[in-house]
């Protein structure tokens, strides 16, 4: 079987770079890359990618010794359906290390065609660090790094707005494209790089805000033999994901007219303001996700696919996202509703080995983020509390017992709040508390939940009924008890 490169598999070099991204890792290979091949498919965007090594370790050999290609493998569900797709991407044309060939990197800036800059350098990736120095080659950080090739743009094409650039970061941290800005910003001011460079980056260039969204496994290590079998070529690089995406990206006209995401299938939007898109994915996506790992751990589940297997627990998921969580969101039902399908989908997904115990990691604060405001709308609109919601509170607090049915619990969260949890767990074991008590105590500590939950009436109660049902009846029983027209 032959080795995958562009003369095995006659795919010549023949796009001109458009793009010039920061990162060549399994995310935006499958996710960024994947697309821009697409937008070469469907569309005249006819455009290449340069990618350029944001770290110093490493060297992407793999990715040059196979010219830039790579095979993305693609699964899921979609309107029920099981689909598999198979790509090979062949839109990266270079793979420029700045560590290593500083000045090959600093030429790119030169070139006219270059419009599109991408990255996804880790959360902690978009920061100024004032241990950067211009004459570093390169410095540490990625928007010294930024800085530095914008700087020599501005200066090689003589302060002309039409060669500014559109920058699309895809780190997940809130408001990315502004955050960045800001980064570059400092450094022109630490480096004293002049007023003119500064108005240059605000008039000439686009920061760009945006929410991505695809799960990316990489390497499929189990099926590697049987997919490369199929393709007939040996690839190195394979990347798996699931078939959904979503690219949210806050940007005006200009940016929507030269990324022609429109005349294609791909699930990219572009919207005014990426606050109320964020809101959307955090109650629905993560907050089924929190609301589910502890009831569908103590039903004896360990995998999500198990708890969407299941008629009840799975019914559970949905009517909390249908009849609760959509509820508090300014979006139309048919948005909402569609959001919804993609997620149980995406739960669905055979493929896609979600273990609950990972998505248990910092559970309390994951309820505060995820769950919390929507139970606060709902409670102040609905003037009732949305029970499913309060099951799966009840569920994790009975499940940061740290054991059920005579089976630990591996529990990671901050370490004050376990021994919270322990302690007075402790006293109800030992009769010191009874089960209201004990709840009225949870509830009511301000560090864990930021305020004190018992404020809500009928929590209390409700609560105590569900994990005294937990621990008499089971999940599945206690689910089938709760009421279907709430």
């Amino acid at each position: 079987m032959q080795h995958l490169n562009r003369q095995t598999a006659n795919k010549p070099k023949t796009l001109p770079i458009k793009v010039m991204q920061f990162g060549g890792g399994n995310f935006l290979r499958a996710f960024v890359d994947w697309m821009v091949y697409i937008l070469n498919q469907e569309t005249d965007f006819n455009g290449g990618v340069v990618i350029v090594k944001p770290t110093e370790r490493g060297d992407y050999q793999t990715l040059k010794s196979q010219d830039g290609l790579f095979t993305v493998v693609l699964d899921g569900i979609k309107n029920g359906e099981l689909i598999a797709e198979k790509t090979l991407v062949d839109c990266v044309q270079e793979v420029v290390n700045p560590y290593s060939v500083w000045d090959s990197y600093l030429e790119l800036a030169k070139n006219p065609a270059l419009r599109f800059i991408i990255s996804n350098t880790t959360e902690a990736g978009i920061k100024f660090s004032p241990e950067d120095a211009f004459g570093h080659h390169p410095p540490k950080e990625f928007p010294a790094k930024l800085t530095i090739w914008l700087y020599k743009r501005f200066q090689h094409f003589g302060n002309d707005t039409s060669k500014g650039c559109i920058i699309l970061p895809c780190e997940l941290i809130e408001d990315n494209g502004a955050a960045l800005k800001k980064a570059i910003l400092q450094y022109a001011v630490h480096w004293r790089l002049g007023e003119n460079f500064m108005n240059w980056i605000y008039n000439a260039n686009h920061f760009c805000s945006t929410l991505v969204d695809r799960i990316v496994s990489g390497y499929p290590t189990e099926r590697a033999t049987e997919i490369q079998s199929e393709l007939g070529y040996e690839d190195e690089l394979l990347v798996a994901g699931e078939y959904y995406h979503s690219w949210v990206i806050q940007a005006n006209d200009i940016v929507q007219q030269e990324l022609p995401f429109s005349k294609t299938d791909l699930n990219v939007e572009f919207v005014d303001d990426l606050a109320s898109y964020r809101e959307m994915k955090v109650r629905i996506l993560n907050g089924a996700h929190t609301s589910m790992v502890p009831v569908g751990y103590l039903a004896g589940f360990r995998l999500v696919k198990e708890v969407m297997d299941d008629e009840t627990l799975s019914h559970f998921v949905e009517a909390l996202l249908l009849k609760e969580t959509i509820t508090t969101l300014n979006f139309s039902e048919a948005v909402t509703h569609k959001f919804v399908q993609d997620v149980l989908d995406r739960f669905r997904n055979p493929l896609l080995k979600h273990q609950l115990i990972s998505i248990s990691l910092n559970s309390t604060s994951k309820f505060v983020a995820r769950l919390l405001p929507t139970f606060k709308d709902y409670y102040r609109t609905q003037r009732k509390l949305p029970q499913r919601i309060v099951f799966g509170l009840s569920a994790l607090i009975r499940m940061y017992k740290g054991e059920f049915n005579g089976e630990r619990i591996e529990l990671k969260d901050d370490a004050k709040a376990l021994h919270f949890f322990g302690l007075n767990w402790k006293k109800y074991e030992d009769k010191e508390m009874k089960m209201n008590v004990l709840v009225g105590v949870v509830l009511s500590n301000i560090s864990i939940w930021a305020e004190d939950l018992t404020a809500y009436e009928g929590l209390v109660q409700q609560v105590t009924e569900n994990i005294i049902s937990i621990e008499e009846m089971g999940v599945v029983a206690t689910l089938k008890n709760l009421s279907h027209d709430n």
